[in-house]
């Protein structure tokens, strides 16, 4: 059977090792890097792959802080590549299938590859056909809430509690309903595309707006509106590039 694998490591060197060692797995299909511990918690928890080969040592957070925080969402098969032989005991703890010491060789990742092709079987056979498996599925649904971290700490913000998400260099800001501000490190293009269309609309080259929050629209100069936001107090510039994109308000008042 094939699966969906994630790779995570601070270090390019290490990833590229992993990548080299998958290339020959035809039954493998690499998903995503990462190098950053909330980013590979959020990319778990978002493509959910059935196999992750991760580091123990990452910035912003490390290896088991983000099994603590996917764990109760998803559970993928963990391999740990890591160069400290001291934390095996804890990866076999947090329900780790193998631990991989660095540097490791070609023969020893496949062994580790072949256990968790196993694994994926056994589970497999064990989990009865769901409706999904039967017919052909629905698209993938848009997604309903993010997860941030803040310091050590991971939780979910709702969706439908974002006003509206800026672009701020390599974050966005979300500002919520309850005027709190929380950073994700994301693209604002990558992001946009994930979201529901009928309700999230993009308003400008740095921002993205959830039209369930809209007040009233203003015209502007030069085909451009400002957009008055519930509660009071935030207003936003709706521009002449993204003004096509106002039909799904006005669709809205019909």
């Amino acid at each position: 059977m094939s699966c969906r694998a994630l790779i995570a490591d601070d270090e390019d060197l290490c990833r590229q090792v992993v990548r080299s060692y998958l290339g020959a797995a035809a039954d493998v299909e690499i998903v995503a890097e990462t190098a950053t511990g909330d980013d590979t918690a959020r990319q778990l928890l978002e493509l959910r792959p059935e196999l992750v080969f991760l580091d123990v040592q990452m910035p912003e957070g490390d290896g088991f802080e983000v099994l603590r925080a996917v764990w109760p969402h998803h559970q993928p098969v963990v391999i740990f590549t890591t160069a400290y032989d001291r934390y095996a005991l804890q990866a076999f703890e947090a329900h780790a299938l193998d631990y991989l010491l660095k540097p490791f060789t070609p023969t020893r990742f496949q062994q580790a590859l072949a256990r968790a092709r196993e694994q994926l079987r056994l589970t497999a056979q064990a989990r009865p056909p769901g409706l999904g498996e039967l017919v052909a599925g629905p698209p993938v649904a848009p997604l309903r809430r993010l997860l941030i971290k803040e310091g050590r700490r991971f939780f979910f913000v709702k969706l439908a509690e974002v006003m509206y998400v800026e672009a701020d260099g390599n974050y966005l800001v979300l500002h919520t309903q309850d005027g709190r501000r929380h950073l994700l490190y994301e693209s604002l293009t990558r992001l946009e595309k994930q979201l529901d269309p009928a309700t999230f609309v993009r308003i400008s080259r740095g921002c993205v707006l959830n039209l369930d929050y809209v007040a009233s629209l203003e015209t502007y100069f030069n085909g451009e509106y400002i957009v008055s936001l519930q509660p009071p107090g935030a207003t936003l510039k709706w521009t002449r590039l993204y003004r096509d994109n106002a039909n799904a308000f006005f669709a809205r008042q019909g």
